[in-house]
């Protein structure tokens, strides 16, 4: 099989849903890779998970670029909040990295598995939080930023799934914090693909071309299909029933975590 192939077309599966429905590909793109790792000569078993959450989390870096500018033309995005929370992401990032390549491939899947169907149902069902609140003090701002950082280099997300609720959760506009969330996953990106390079330099059992935990090639042949196609998914956005195709996607999301899962675990008997 021509893996390239295969890589420029997670490229564009997540890049497309990336700009239809305003998430981060990481939750696509981390199963699918694992997959794609494990099925390849030259990948340990043990490390295909951490190489499949760096070289997500590294595809972000780039195609958050593109999104910030675009919702920061639109006046969408709040500069202050963002500067303001930057400090807090970048360390949980650091420490959310250093902690996801200290933990077996098995609980990791586990973990990475349990949010995606969080995530799923809350699309399947639409789940939006009320504001009840104004948004914290910069202390307050800083633990939060700490949180969406650690969580989202566990799962190699850019934070929009967790960002956007807590931002309108804190009465601002949807519009303002979709924008603002898009600014926020650049940080994200930068803390989380240092600490994925630097966790994993050095490690004797990975691939060829790998820096650290991101390897190369995928990157090389996945962010330019993303970037190219996520500007046509936001386009027709505004032309598609975006609720119904949440829910479609939802079950995506639920098939591809299962069976990463059962990579992991492929007898009964594995999980004791």
């Amino acid at each position: 099989m021509s893996w390239w192939l295969a890589y420029i077309g997670l490229g564009l599966f997540a890049g497309f849903f990336a700009g239809l429905l305003g998430i981060g590909g990481g939750l696509v793109m981390v199963p699918a890779l694992a997959m794609m790792f494990a099925a390849q000569v030259g990948f340990s078993t043990g490390e295909v998970l951490h190489l499949a959450l760096g070289t997500s989390i590294a595809t972000i870096l780039f195609t958050s670029i593109s999104s910030l500018r675009s919702h920061h033309q639109h006046g969408a995005v709040l500069w202050k909040v963002v500067i303001q929370i930057t400090p807090g992401i970048l360390l949980g990032t650091l420490l959310g990295t250093l902690f996801a390549s200290r933990v077996p491939a098995k609980p990791l899947a586990l973990f990475f598995t349990a949010f995606v169907c969080l995530v799923a149902v809350q699309m399947i069902l639409n789940l939006k939080p009320k504001a009840s609140r104004d948004l914290p003090g910069a202390i307050g701002v800083f633990a939060v930023g700490s949180g969406i950082g650690a969580v989202s280099a566990l799962v190699a997300i850019g934070g929009g799934s967790l960002t956007v609720p807590f931002l309108t959760w804190c009465n601002v506009r949807v519009q303002n914090a979709i924008g603002t969330s898009a600014a926020i996953g650049f940080p994200i990106a930068v803390g989380g693909t240092l600490g994925y390079i630097y966790n994993g330099w050095g490690h004797a059992d990975l691939p060829a071309w790998s820096m650290g935990f991101v390897y190369l090639p995928a990157l090389v042949w996945m962010v330019p299909a993303s970037m190219l196609i996520a500007p046509l998914g936001a386009k027709l956005a505004h032309r598609l029933p975006v609720a119904t195709l949440k829910r479609i996607f939802a079950c995506v999301l639920i098939a591809l975590a299962a069976k990463m899962l059962w990579n992991f675990f492929p007898e009964p008997d594995s999980f004791t």
